[in-house]
C-alpha cells in the first residue's frame, strides 16, 4: 500500500504543530519522548501515566500513542482518536494502513491518533504466544464428560503457562479497560485539546462507550464501529455470539447454494456438505497428507474442533467468507488441504513447521488480561466456576447446531486470578453525545442486535446497518457507510433517520477450486486461469505481508515463492517448481503480477498430461495465452 508523504509545506505545518503541542504538553502532563513511530508516518508521543488512576499507589506505566497531524491546518476540527479491536490489538501496528485509506476531507480536517494500549505493542506489551498456540490446538468441544474434562484441564494448563510469562497478577489487575481509557485522558490533556472525536472498532467500541461515559464533556463525537453490548456480562455475550457465528456460517453455505459454481463445487447443497463433513470429523479426524515447498509430503490430521476454530476465523468479512466457501468444498471431496491452511492462518502457525509465527501486532495474553479483568464469571472456587461455565454451555448446545466452541473460548477467565472487582458500566453521563453506530446483519462477532440495544440507551443515536457486510464496515470502501460516517466527522450531520440500510452482500464473488484431474479443462486458458485462481487464493499469499519471501508447497506438489518485484512497486514475482493444483497440469517458470493495473503474467513450462511452454497475459478481465503443447500452437483467447 502506498504511504502518503507529506509535502515540504506540510511537513513545516507538522513540525510547527508538534513544537506547539510539545509546549502544552510540558505544561500539562508527562510526557516522556518523542520520536517518528516505527517504519511509519506517525510521531509517538510515549507519555507516563499512573498504573492505577483510582488509587494511591505511585507505581506508572509508559504508553504511547501515534499522531499525524491533519493535513490542512486551516481545515483542523480536531483530533480523531481510533481504538481498534481485540482486545490485544496494537493500534500503531495498523495506523498507517488505516490512515492511507481514509477519504481526504478526514485525513485534511483531523490529527489521527493511533496508540497501543497498556501491556500492547510499544506500551510494555506482553504476550504468550507458546502456551496460546497449545492452548488454540486442544479441542474445543464441550458435549462429553471426557470432552468437558479436557477442556477445563487445557484452560487450567493455558493460565498456568502464559502467567508465566507475564507481570504479576498483583501488577494485571490494573490492566482493565476502565483503567486504560484514564491513560487516554492524560493524553489528552497532554495535548492541550478542549474534545476529541472518539471511533471505536470491535473491542475499541467497549474502550469508547467506557471513555465516553467517564469524559462526557471531552467527546465532540462517538462513532462504534462494531458494537459491544456493554450490559451483557460475559457468558451472556458468548451465547449471543456463538448463535451469531452459527448463523452467519450458515448465511455462507445459502449463499453458496446461490452460486452455480459453489453448489457445484460442494456436491450439492452446501449446508448439507458443511453437516455431513463436521458429522465425519467428529467421528473421525481425518488424516491427510499436507504438501511442503520440498516437494515432500508430511501427515496431518483434522478434525471438528480444527473445522470450527477454521470457520469461526474466516466468517468475518465478505472475501474470508469466500476462501471458506472453497476450503469446505474442496474437503467436502476430500482434499483437506485449504481447510488445513486456514486452520493454520487463524492459529498464526507456520504451515511448514507447524511453529508459532511471530506476533503480528496481536497479543493473546492481552486479550485475557483484559476479558478476565472486565468480566466476572461466576463466583465460588475454581472448580465452581469451571463447573458453572460447563452447565452454562448445555443449555448452549441444546439451543445452538454448529460453531459450539466459539462458547467456551473464555473458558481460561475461571481460572485467571482475581484481585479486582470489575467495574460496573452506567452510559447515563454519554446519553447525550452524538453517536453513529455501524452494525451489518452478517457480522459473528458483535451480532446487530448489541448495536440496536445500545441505539435505544442513547439520545443522539443514529443506526447504520449493513445488509450482509462484515464484522466492522466504515473504511472498507463501502460508499453508504463511508458516506455518512465522513459527513458526520466533517459536517457535524447525523443521519435524518433513526437507522440507515445499506446495501452489502454475504460473499464475495465465488472463484471455483482447480479440479482434481486436468482431464476436466476444456483448454489451456481454462487450465490456466484456475492455476492462477488456486495461486492468488492461498492462504498464504492472500495474507502475504507484500515483503517476506514466502514458499508454499502445492495441493498437488512441488511449489510456489512469492516475493516482492524490485522492478515494479508493489507487484508480486512468483517462482514456480513443478507446482501442480490438478493432477496433470504441472508448470515450472515464473509469473508477474501487477495489482495497480490487476495484470498476471506466466511464463512456464508445462509438463504431465501435455508438455510444451506457455505465455499467459491476464489484464482484468481479458485473457490470452500463447505458445505450444505437444508440439501444437496454441493460440487462445477469452474474448
Amino acid at each position: 500500500m502506498d504511504i502518503r508523504r507529506p509535502t515540504f509545506a506540510l511537513a513545516l505545518c507538522a513540525f510547527a504543530w508538534l513544537v506547539a503541542s510539545s509546549a502544552r504538553a510540558q505544561e500539562r502532563a508527562p510526557v516522556v519522548a518523542r520520536s517518528t513511530c516505527p517504519d511509519s508516518e506517525f510521531t509517538c508521543i510515549t507519555i507516563r501515566a499512573p498504573l492505577d488512576h483510582f488509587g494511591r499507589s505511585g507505581e506508572t506505566i509508559e504508553v504511547v500513542f501515534g499522531v499525524l497531524p491533519a493535513r490542512d491546518p486551516a481545515k483542523r476540527k480536531g483530533m480523531l482518536v481510533t481504538a481498534v479491536g481485540g482486545p490485544g490489538a496494537s493500534g500503531l501496528h495498523v495506523a498507517d494502513a488505516y490512515a492511507a485509506t481514509l477519504d481526504d476531507a478526514i485525513r485534511n480536517a483531523f490529527d489521527l491518533v493511533f496508540f497501543d494500549q497498556r501491556g500492547i505493542g510499544l506500551s510494555d506489551g506482553f504476550d504468550c504466544v507458546e502456551a496460546a498456540a497449545t492452548y488454540y490446538q486442544t479441542d474445543g468441544r464441550g458435549r462429553a464428560p471426557a470432552q468437558e474434562q479436557a477442556l477445563v484441564e487445557a484452560a487450567r494448563r493455558f493460565v498456568d503457562d502464559c502467567l508465566r510469562s507475564l507481570p504479576p497478577p498483583q501488577r494485571l489487575q490494573f490492566y482493565t479497560t476502565r483503567q486504560a481509557v484514564e491513560d487516554l485522558e492524560v493524553f489528552r490533556q497532554a495535548m492541550g485539546e478542549a474534545r476529541i472525536w472518539l471511533y471505536g472498532e470491535s473491542y475499541g467500541t467497549q474502550f469508547a462507550q467506557w471513555y465516553a461515559a467517564a469524559h462526557s464533556d471531552r467527546v465532540a463525537g462517538l462513532i462504534l464501529d462494531g458494537a459491544v453490548d456493554l450490559a451483557l456480562d460475559g457468558i451472556r455475550f458468548a451465547h449471543d455470539t456463538t448463535r451469531a457465528f452459527n448463523n452467519v456460517l450458515l448465511a455462507t453455505l445459502k449463499d453458496c447454494n446461490a452460486k452455480p459454481d459453489c453448489r457445484r463445487d460442494m456436491g450439492g447443497d452446501a449446508v448439507r456438505a458443511y453437516d455431513r463433513l463436521a458429522a465425519r470429523l467428529d467421528r473421525q479426524p481425518a488424516t491427510f497428507q499436507f504438501p511442503l515447498p520440498n516437494g515432500a509430503a508430511v501427515t496431518r490430521t483434522l478434525g471438528l474442533s480444527e473445522l470450527e476454530t477454521a470457520a469461526a476465523g474466516f466468517l468475518y468479512t465478505e472475501g474470508e467468507r469466500m476462501l471458506l466457501q472453497r476450503a469446505i468444498a474442496a474437503a467436502s471431496g476430500g482434499d483437506y488441504t485449504l481447510l488445513a491452511r486456514l486452520f493454520y492462518a487463524v492459529l498464526g502457525l507456520d504451515p511448514i513447521t507447524l511453529a508459532p509465527l511471530p506476533p503480528s501486532g496481536y497479543s493473546d495474553a492481552a486479550y485475557y488480561v483484559f476479558t478476565c479483568n472486565d468480566y466476572r464469571y461466576f463466583d465460588g472456587s475454581l472448580d465452581a466456576r469451571a463447573r458453572a461455565y460447563l452447565r452454562a454451555g448445555d443449555a448452549m448446545e441444546r439451543a445452538i447446531p454448529r460453531m459450539q466452541s466459539v462458547f467456551y473460548g473464555d473458558l481460561p477467565c475461571v481460572f485467571w486470578p482475581r484481585l479486582n472487582v470489575p467495574a460496573k458500566y452506567d452510559p447515563a453521563p454519554a446519553r447525550n453525545i452524538p453517536t453513529l453506530i455501524l452494525g451489518a446483519t452478517a457480522d459473528p462477532a458483535t451480532p446487530v442486535e448489541q448495536s440496536h440495544a445500545i441505539a435505544r440507551r442513547l439520545a443522539r443515536a443514529r443506526l447504520i446497518t449493513t445488509v450482509g457486510g462484515a464484522h466492522v464496515t466504515f473504511n472498507r470502501g463501502d460508499d453508504c457507510p463511508d458516506r455518512l460516517v465522513t459527513r458526520f466527522l466533517i459536517e457535524d450531520q447525523l443521519p435524518r433517520r433513526a437507522e440507515t440500510r445499506c446495501a452489502g452482500v454475504i460473499a464475495d464473488d465465488y472463484v471455483p477450486i482447480a479440479p482434481a484431474d486436468a482431464g476436466r479443462f476444456a483448454d489451456a486458458l481454462a487450465a490456466v486461469r484456475s492455476f492462477e485462481i488456486e495461486l492468488r487464493h492461498l492462504p498464504e499469499y492472500y495474507y502475504w505481508d507484500g515483503e517476506t519471501d514466502t514458499a508454499v508447497g502445492c495441493t498437488r506438489g512441488g511449489s510456489a515463492t512469492f516475493a516482492p518485484a524490485a522492478e515494479h512497486d508493489g507487484a508480486t514475482r512468483f517462482t514456480l517448481s513443478g507446482c501442480a493444483f490438478s493432477v496433470g497440469f504441472i508448470l515450472s517458470g515464473s509469473g508477474l503480477y501487477e495489482p495497480d493495473r490487476d495484470r498476471f503474467v506466466l511464463d512456464v513450462k508445462v509438463s504431465g498430461n501435455q508438455a510444451g511452454a506457455l505465455r499467459y497475459v491476464r489484464e482484468g478481465e481479458s485473457i490470452r495465452v500463447t505458445g505450444a503443447l505437444d508440439g501444437r500452437p496454441v493460440n487462445l483467447r477469452n474474448e
